[in-house]
């Protein structure tokens, strides 16, 4: 595809890293809304593919790079929860088995095809169809790279959504986490719980033997973001507290916090969208959450703009 004002060169280009053998981190600058990390496995016959782009254009170039490490075709797509920066380029993969939890089908059917709503500056996605998970399970499923297993497993409980999963390759001691981890930018648990993704990196996450981490956004890392990401998602419940004491409601806390050592992460507008989750999650008989009046919220606290998006 040609050169458009959707490219945005100053985020600088995708990077390749092997971060064991045969095994590739895809790592997107600069991390932010809509601009995730995948990953492959290149085996003998046949890659396993460990998420898709968000759009047309960038889907294209990530299997223009697979392509370029090894000849064999992509089998097998991997999808670690529904959001659409991890999915909504499936269709361009072809006929491969789309893998993902019961619950990511279903999150993927039900959101449908990317739009423009402008609450993000506008995004080309270019010629993508809905590819929802072909294969599903509910616990978990190993699949094998040539002779070497690729363990992929539902965390258990709502964190980063409903239905995140871990793909863990043993052997190589790789873990690729999905967006249960953000290295540099905001976390986000808007759609799942804060409590359940502090629980689920704790006792999940900070067990598995794991020498390197690839985060769903962000550079490959060691164990140590665990922590960096769960004393962030700590800071947000306490301020949910003292925020209900109060009689505020999550845009007024947002305005009224000081995101101290946070305020230089990435999308620091999150921070609204996660205190509307800490809150339902502190109160049990807090109503539902109302995601499209979170996220406007979000806007407010951008000064009324789009949140950006350079996908």
């Amino acid at each position: 595809m040609s050169a458009s004002a959707h490219d945005h060169p100053e985020l600088g280009p995708p990077q390749l890293i092997e971060v064991a053998d045969r095994v590739f981190a895809y790592i997107q600058p600069d991390g932010s809304w809509y601009i995730n990390n995948t990953g492959f496995l290149a085996g003998r016959t046949s890659v396993i593919s460990i998420d898709a782009c968000s759009t047309e254009r960038r889907t294209r170039a990530y299997l223009d790079q697979i392509a370029a490490v090894t000849p064999v075709p992509v089998s097998t797509l991997v999808n670690t929860h529904h959001h659409g920066d991890h999915t909504y380029g499936n269709s361009l993969f072809g006929p491969v088995t789309i893998v993902g939890h019961e619950k990511t089908r279903a999150a993927l059917i039900a959101g449908g095809l990317p739009a423009n709503s402008g609450l993000w500056d506008p995004v080309d996605w270019g010629e993508v169809t809905l590819a929802p998970p072909t294969l599903t399970f509910a616990d978990r499923v190993r699949l094998w790279s040539d002779d070497r297993p690729v363990e992929v497993s539902y965390v258990g409980q709502p964190a980063h959504t409903t239905n995140d999963s871990l793909v863990w390759l043993p052997e190589q001691e790789v873990l690729f986490c999905g967006d249960l981890l953000f290295n540099g930018g905001t976390p986000f648990v808007l759609m799942g719980s804060v409590r359940g993704a502090i629980d689920v990196l704790t006792t999940v996450v900070a067990p598995i033997p794991a020498a390197t981490i690839v985060p769903g956004h962000g550079a490959p890392c060691d164990r140590e973001l665990i922590g960096t990401v769960v004393g962030y998602l700590e800071f947000v419940l306490a301020a949910a507290r003292q925020g209900v004491a109060a009689g505020l409601s999550p845009l007024e806390l947002a305005r009224n916090t000081d995101l101290g050592e946070y305020a230089g992460w990435l999308d620091r507008e999150r921070i609204v969208g996660n205190l509307h989750r800490a809150y339902s999650d502190l109160d049990p008989a807090h109503p539902r959450v109302n995601l499209a009046a979170a996220l406007r919220d979000m806007v407010a606290y951008n000064g009324g703009v789009p949140l950006s998006c350079y996908a």
